[in-house]
């Protein structure tokens, strides 16, 4: 087992709070104190600023953090190659997904590895693409699943599954009969995600092929999510676009239609990623698994 006094001092690193630490470590706080305590007196310094209720990480709290996340990753490797000595697979693997893979795409893929390597755990972080682009920078997470078109530097970009972005409105919506073009879209109002969006990201870099921006449109509103998006289009008469991973069951209920576009087609690709001359056999195990089941 990973050094409990390392381990307390990771999760209230990223809780910021020793009694959210506690209930997530289920400790008592004194303990999670005295933990933190004992790893400042063994390192000779402070690593964390308290001020009244709140908590921070001092500047040898940050280091420390970063080389805590790699012995985290190392220690886990090392369980999983003591494990493949014994015929099994153990260990813990942290995947990062953006929102819209984390909610429609990840469940299946997780369910049909975890069924595969049952002693595996498993710990999935959410966010959008800009987020964990950052967590696998920062060894926060061993692998992150993500839609958008960028290319990070120190990050290896491994395609995973093909995917459409597609137009959908509410179906009470009076729309013409014919294909929209992108300068009758402009009549209709127009809610797209948030700012860090790899959705968001795939169709600025579309439109702007196509000669546009979204200062072009008619935006009502930036939504953090898609199941807000979702949610919303299902009251209001306006139009998204949403991967078509995350709206086919809406669209087959009928909560949801879609609008054909002219002119304008958005494919993209969901990619893994994973740091730059990473030799993580517990990556190698998923990635290898998803080329073989997918």
């Amino acid at each position: 087992m990973l050094a409990s006094g390392l381990k307390v001092f990771i999760v209230t690193a990223q809780k910021l709070s020793f009694t959210k630490a506690a209930a997530e470590l289920y400790m008592t706080q004194p303990a999670v104190t005295k933990h933190i305590h004992k790893l400042e007196q063994n390192l000779g310094s402070k690593l964390f600023n308290r001020h009244g209720n709140k908590i921070s990480l001092t500047p040898a709290g940050e280091r420390l953090l970063q080389y805590a996340y790699r012995i985290e990753s190392l220690y886990n490797q090392l369980y999983f190659d003591l494990s493949q000595l014994k015929n099994e697979q153990k260990g813990t693997l942290k995947i990062g997904s953006s929102t819209t893979i984390t909610q429609y795409v990840l469940p299946g893929l997780l369910h049909k590895f975890s069924k595969r390597y049952p002693d595996i755990k498993i710990s999935v972080m959410n966010g959008n693409t800009e987020k964990i682009e950052q967590a696998v920078l920062k060894n926060e997470i061993d692998i992150g699943l993500i839609e958008g078109q960028s290319k990070r530097s120190g990050i290896q970009y491994k395609t995973f599954l093909k995917d459409e972005i597609v137009l959908v409105g509410n179906p009470k919506m009076t729309i013409a009969e014919q294909p929209l073009d992108l300068e009758t879209l402009k009549k209709y109002p127009l809610v797209i995600r948030e700012s860090g969006s790899g959705t968001r990201e795939v169709i600025a870099y579309h439109l702007q092929k196509a000669g546009y921006s979204f200062s072009d449109f008619n935006i009502i509103m930036e939504y953090g999510s898609t199941q807000g998006i979702k949610s919303y289009l299902r009251q209001a008469e306006a139009l998204a676009f949403l991967s078509y991973q995350s709206v086919k069951e809406a669209v087959k209920r009928r909560d949801l239609c879609l609008i054909a576009t002219k002119d304008f087609k958005v494919e993209r690709f969901f990619n893994f990623i994973y740091p730059e001359g990473s030799q993580n056999k517990l990556v190698d195990l998923l990635l290898n698994f998803v080329h073989y089941n997918f």
